[in-house]
Formats: structure tokens, sequence, C-alpha cells
């Protein structure tokens, strides 16, 4: 993660209560970076595409944009009063994850910050929810934010890959570590690394390519794994001088035991890495990082490869702005 310059936070007009905001305002008014307060709107019925465009749908549009304006001034107010920088904006564009996207990368945001609610299997299952495609196309580090007020020392609990296993580039343990560091020291707060292994998947792929029954040594298998796991993490961790009482060693599927842990350690935030895969590969393996956001108590940061960008077609795509 770069030095932080500009901070988007993504707005939610709707919502009564701005979690993302105000975690948004914090980090801008410890690191001094711009703030900037984005509602990302369209309707399907203004926008000229059901209809012919007329001037009673151009002055709606300008309305309804105008109305949204005066909701951002009156957000940024007290925020600039409390000396942080903050700039608005309204931006007219769809599907809204690309309208963010596109938006984040114009202004070259060093991190977008959003509210996260809970999202059913289904949303999932048919990709439409606007969090989970950010997590595949949004370049910026994403943060996405659950209904809970910061604590004062928050804990940083990182979730790491030092096997590679899930098709990230090695060097991206280093910049989830690099990140986590740095916005804990913002607050003051610790930074923790996990990192799960399972035996039960390695016994599977062993015993689906025997020819014959075989009788496994499955407490020979979960050792050998747990040392070689073992010795990767910590070197990762050493290196970035991650204490050993900090750095949690499991067996099990990471979805399940990254929640498990936060909630021991009520952790903040987790901070994990995910990377783009190919459209069918996605839709019937998904990602690490998908598969956990739901069962997180906590705020989820996700964190891209340094040469991740925003897939070009969705940067080309523009809605006609009203």
């Amino acid at each position: 993660m770069k030095k932080l310059s500009r901070v988007l936070c993504i707005v939610d007009p709707t919502a009564s209560n701005h979690y993302a905001m105000e975690r948004a305002a914090s980090l801008c008014s410890k690191s001094g970076a711009t703030l900037d307060l984005l509602i990302c709107c369209y309707n399907e019925y203004l926008g000229g595409q059901r209809f012919f465009d007329s001037p009673s749908l151009e002055k709606a549009r300008k309305q309804l944009m105008e109305e949204h304006l005066q909701y951002l001034e009156a957000l940024a107010r007290p925020l600039q009063e409390a000396g942080i920088e903050v700039a608005i904006a309204i931006h007219w564009d769809r599907p809204l994850h690309e309208g963010i996207a596109r938006y984040a990368a114009t202004i070259n945001a060093d991190l977008v910050i959003k509210d996260t609610h809970f999202h059913s299997a289904i949303s999932n299952t048919l990709m439409g929810n606007t969090d989970w495609q950010l997590i595949r196309c949004c370049a910026a580090p994403l943060w996405l934010v659950k209904p809970v007020s910061m604590p004062d020392r928050p804990i940083f609990l990182s979730a790491l890959d030092p096997m590679n296993e899930h098709d990230k580039p090695a060097a991206l343990d280093d910049e989830i570590l690099i990140s986590a560091k740095k916005i804990a020291d913002l607050y003051g707060g610790e930074v923790h690394a996990f990192h799960a292994y399972d035996p039960r998947a390695a016994l599977a792929t062993v015993t689906a390519n025997a020819y014959l029954p075989v009788s496994l040594p499955y407490d020979e298998i979960e050792q050998q794994m747990r040392e070689d796991h073992g010795r990767r993490l910590f070197e990762i961790t050493k290196y970035h001088s991650i204490a050993d009482d900090h750095t949690h060693l499991v067996a099990g599927r990471t979805e399940e035991e990254l929640s498990l842990l936060a909630s021991k350690l009520n952790a903040a935030v987790v901070v994990m890495g995910a990377i783009a895969r190919t459209r069918l590969k996605r839709l019937f393996i998904g990602s690490t990082a998908e598969r956990t956001l739901d069962r997180l108590p906590c705020d989820l940061l996700i964190i891209k490869p340094d040469w991740f960008r925003t897939p070009a077609a969705i940067l080309h795509h523009r809605e006609a702005a009203a």
C-alpha cells in the first residue's frame, strides 16, 4: 500500500448510519490524507435508456443529483470543521461496482472504503452483489466495513498464504503485512498473522489418486504439513518483525478458522489478499476472501498484487453523465 494521500469513501444515501465514513474520516485525520466522499448512482427510468431522453428526464436527473450533493455537503461540513480536507462528488454510472472502480481509478485513490452487510448465498452464486464484484475488479485496496465501531487499540489480523496454494503471488503476503502495519501504526494497534493448512484436503487428494484402497498415516501427514507450512510462515513473519505469539498456525479450512480466530482475538480488521480469476473458474471455485466475508465478525481489508489493474473493459466503458 502506498502512502495514503486520497481515501475514497462510498456513501449510501439511503443508509441511516455511515460506519465506513467514520473509518475513513478517522484514517484521514490520523494520516493527513484527503477524504473523497462519493455517491455513485444511476436510475434506469431517469437514464433515458427505457424511454427517449427528454428535457423533463434531464431535469429529474439533475434534481436527484442536486439532492445527493446537498446530502454530501451536510456530511462533509463537520468533517471539514474538524480539519479534514474533504472533496465530494456525485457520479452517474452503472453498474455500481464498475462506476466505483472507474471513479477510484480516475482520482488515483490509495484506498476505497465501503460499508458492507450480510450477503445471501443466492446473491453470491449469481455474483450480483457489489461487494463481491469490487473484490474482483477494484485495483485499490478495498476496506469493507461492518456495522461496528473501531476499538481504541485495534487488532489487524493478516491472513497469509506462504505456500501460495491459492494461486497468489508470493509478494502478496509481504504487501498484506506492510499494509496492515501501516494502518495499525496509525491507530496504535497490533498486527497478528494467520495461516491455515488443511490436512483433510491433502488426504483427499492422495486417496483420489490411489488405485487401491490404502490406509494413510494421518498423524504423520498432518505433522509434516505443519512443519512445512510453519517453516514458510515464520520466515515471513520474522522478516516483518511479527512476534511469534502474534503468529497463528492452525489446521483447518481458512474460512472457518480465520473467523474463529478473529472472534477469539476480538480483531477489528482482517487483512487478506485476492486476485482475479477467469469468470468460469471463479464461479465454481470462488475465492477465499469471498467465502470468508460473511463469516467474519469484523471489517475486511482486501489487498491486490501491485501489478493488478482494473480491467480495461471496465475503465473504457462509461455511461453518459447527466
